[in-house]
């Protein structure tokens, strides 16, 4: 039996690539998107595998309908992708209060809301697989994605608790940590940016340039991510993180040493912290 795909953040990106995925498998998908004409296309081209939905993940309202209609055209929703999302360059001081909580709305909130919409149906159901596209910015925070890392870590801690917490109803969550991949997260008319202070040229400037220089250029390919993404959800034993490119691949593996120098340099003294015994 096919399975039937939610993806928010479908248009395009990522998002775009991981649905075309699965209908080459032969599977159903409901491509979300704020703006689905980007979807007609591939609707045309596969109009009993692709459905276009036009949903905000920031309303709370229509992502309960949006979830309920789904599950009433199509019995269920067997796989989540919550991809819906943007980047977000500046420093943490030049990052205001709007910009934040707009970006907390979008990566944690919204995803949030729809995990809480399905879950009840993939409980009932006794199987399902929600998956969060983090980043490898979910792992490694660098300066200029103060805001953007920070719903990324956000994300990935709430996912882990709520593996533990559904794994005995056979429902299995996925994280991705892409690294840089070809697709618009880099567009200037997609990326969102704090005003420049002028006092974080040699950090984040450097970063301000490097998202303008390689916008289309990244080496990514997202076709080949989305073809990791399905296997690790098909696979018996799926990761609960699964980090996509050797970018993102090094900058974990780099920051989990780092970490883990960091507590062993002070190990002997943080476990003698308890009160001494009479």
């Amino acid at each position: 039996m096919s399975r039937v795909w939610f993806i928010t953040g479908a248009s395009s990106g990522l998002g775009r690539a991981v649905a075309e995925a699965a209908v080459a498998a032969g599977d159903v998908v409901v491509g979300a998107a704020r703006r689905t004409g980007a979807l007609d296309a591939f609707v045309a081209a596969h109009p009993k595998q692709v459905q276009a939905l036009r949903l905000d993940v920031t309303d709370k309202a229509a992502i309960r309908t949006a979830v309920e209609d789904t599950v009433a055209w199509h019995g269920r929703i067997d796989v989540l992708v919550n991809n819906a999302g943007r980047t977000h360059v500046g420093a943490f001081e030049e990052t205001t209060d709007a910009e934040l909580r707009a970006l907390f709305d979008l990566h944690v909130f919204g995803p949030a809301a729809l995990v809480r919409a399905v879950l009840p149906h993939m409980r009932q159901r006794g199987s399902g697989t929600i998956v969060q596209m983090s980043s490898a910015g979910g792992q490694v925070s660098t300066p200029g994605f103060a805001a953007y890392s920070g719903t990324k870590f956000a994300l990935e801690g709430m996912s882990e608790a709520l593996a533990a917490e559904v794994r005995g109803f056979g429902i299995k969550v996925l994280i991705v940590e892409p690294g840089v991949f070809r697709t618009e997260l880099f567009d200037s008319a997609r990326a969102g940016t704090s005003r420049d202070l002028g006092a974080y040229t040699a950090t984040v400037g450097a970063v301000r340039r490097m998202v303008a220089e390689n916008d289309g250029a990244q080496q990514g390919d997202p076709a080949k991510a989305a073809a990791l993404i399905l296997a690790a959800v098909d696979a018996e034993h799926t990761p609960l993180r699964l980090p996509l490119g050797d970018d993102a691949v090094t900058a974990v593996l780099d920051h989990l040493e780092g970490v883990r120098g960091d507590v062993a340099a002070w190990e002997k003294r943080t476990r003698a912290t308890a009160f001494d015994e009479a």
